[in-house]
């Protein structure tokens, strides 16, 4: 199995909609990673290509988790069976979890984002903050290597 990035600010600009456009040519589960400013990483897996709804409705499977290495080594928090609240998916935000908190919220600009402990995941805050700038956003798409391709 190998990774392959889709959309990255660094590389296609600070845009939700060129992310969520990237996606598109995503057809399986993808790896939505980020940063804050003070050198923390964390994400989510997610279902890919990714689908704005017009009302908040969540997305996702029970495959979707949230990570952080806030904690001095990276730490995954899976889905405790609370809630169905995956992540939601509109054109002016992105987040995962819920149940009192985002466990990670990105706005459209993608330059801003929230994280707290949310009933999803069970997680702490993934940011050294509840709210912090973003250093870059990736999605990584998974990609599986097959003897069969020529």
């Amino acid at each position: 199995m190998d990774l392959t990035i889709q959309g990255s600010t660094v590389r296609h600009g600070i845009s939700l909609r060129t992310l969520i456009r990237k996606s598109a040519e995503l057809s399986g589960p993808c790896l939505l990673i980020t940063g804050d400013n003070q050198g923390a990483i964390f994400g989510g897996l997610l279902e890919c290509p990714l689908k704005p709804t017009a009302k908040r409705k969540y997305q996702g499977t029970n495959q979707s988790f949230v990570f952080t290495t806030l904690y001095g080594e990276p730490r995954l928090f899976r889905p405790t069976g609370v809630n169905r609240y995956f992540y939601l998916c509109l054109n002016d935000l992105l987040a995962l979890g819920g149940g009192g908190s985002f466990a990670l919220c990105l706005d459209g600009e993608l330059l801003t984002g929230s994280s707290g402990a949310c009933e999803t995941f069970g997680n702490l805050c993934l940011a050294h903050d509840e709210e912090f700038e973003l250093k870059n956003v990736e999605l990584w798409g998974f990609t599986h290597a097959s003897r069969y391709l020529t």
